[in-house]
């Protein structure tokens, strides 16, 4: 259910990147954009699982001397390069550079931190005996 909630999250986050301009989201109709926008934050997940962690390590020293804004950086390749497999597997989503996946990533980010929090705070809290 958590990993559910966590993609429809993501979901809203990206559909709302689409109005940025360089981020474009085609399809003939709602369904499609929808399903459109599942595959493309189940890509975006997948990529963060992966490739994420190894981005963190390798770039270590830059994370220190930057004081955690080459995390931008990252978040900002990893969206561009959920943009490029998404239209590998012939979907309608694009980044057309860095500086809209740099934009996009950050508002994912911020928008997708805002629900998680408001969902936390909604869910009903099982008391502990």
């Amino acid at each position: 259910m958590a990993l559910l909630l966590h993609i429809l999250i993501t979901m809203v986050a990206v559909w709302i990147t689409t109005a940025l301009p360089g981020i474009t989201l085609e399809g003939e109709d709602t369904t499609a954009k929808i399903l459109t926008l599942l595959a493309v934050s189940v890509i975006f997940g997948i990529v963060n699982v992966v490739l994420k962690p190894i981005a963190k390590t390798l770039g270590c020293l830059l994370y220190l001397l930057t004081l955690g804004l080459f995390g931008l950086v990252v978040n900002a390749l990893l969206f561009w390069l959920t943009s490029y497999l998404a239209g590998e597997l012939r979907l309608p989503f694009h980044v057309d550079g860095f500086w809209p996946a740099f934009w996009g990533a950050l508002i994912v980010t911020i928008v997708s931190s805002a629900l998680a929090g408001i969902v936390r705070r909604a869910r009903p809290r099982v008391e502990e005996r």
